[in-house]
């Protein structure tokens, strides 16, 4: 019985004398904030912006370099820290063009874009496409939203599959994210 306390004792004195075992080291979420708004070219509620703060209950490694912030891609930007593996998404606010013209009020409404002229009609039949210079694969799908050209909607195969997301090109036909040079 007499070891305890001195065990306890111990491990009190070494959790205290180094600080690196007694707290972990997270990311700065103000500093990712930073470096989105930056990348985007607009700040947090402004048009083209982060919708929102980085959430504050993320617990992220701390990145030995600078993170990287790539995007917008699909209306967010990509946050990474390729040393230790990790990646979030920060979703950005419509009117990426819009930024430029100078911050908005901070309850003003965001600008909406004008709505482009749907292509491709919820139930419409669409040839989905996928491939690069070197090959191509296409499928028949079914499309479950309108979409414009540049639009990025959901299409199935059947009612009861699951959906894919798919990038309108031309009316009736849409792709696959990630194949670009096809």
């Amino acid at each position: 019985m007499t070891n305890f306390p001195k065990i306890l004792l111990l491990a009190l004195s070494i959790s205290a004398s180094d600080p690196a075992l007694a707290q972990q080291k997270f990311e700065n979420l103000d500093r990712i904030d930073s470096l989105v708004a930056m990348t985007v070219g607009a700040n947090i509620g402004e048009p083209g912006g982060p919708i929102a703060p980085v959430d504050r209950r993320l617990r992220l490694a701390a990145c030995p370099t600078t993170p990287g912030v790539d995007g917008p891609v699909f209306g967010a930007a990509i946050v990474k820290c390729d040393a230790l593996g990790w990646r979030i998404r920060v979703p950005l606010g419509a009117g990426a063009a819009a930024a430029s013209s100078g911050p908005v009020a901070r309850y003003a409404p965001a600008a909406r874009a004008i709505p482009k002229e749907a292509v491709v009609k919820k139930g419409d039949p669409v040839q989905l496409m996928a491939g690069n210079a070197s090959f191509s694969v296409s499928r028949m799908m079914v499309a479950d939203e309108d979409g414009a050209v540049g639009q990025t909607i959901r299409v199935r195969e059947e009612k009861k599959a699951a959906p894919i997301l798919a990038q309108v090109v031309e009316m009736g036909i849409v792709r696959v994210p990630g194949f670009n040079n096809f």
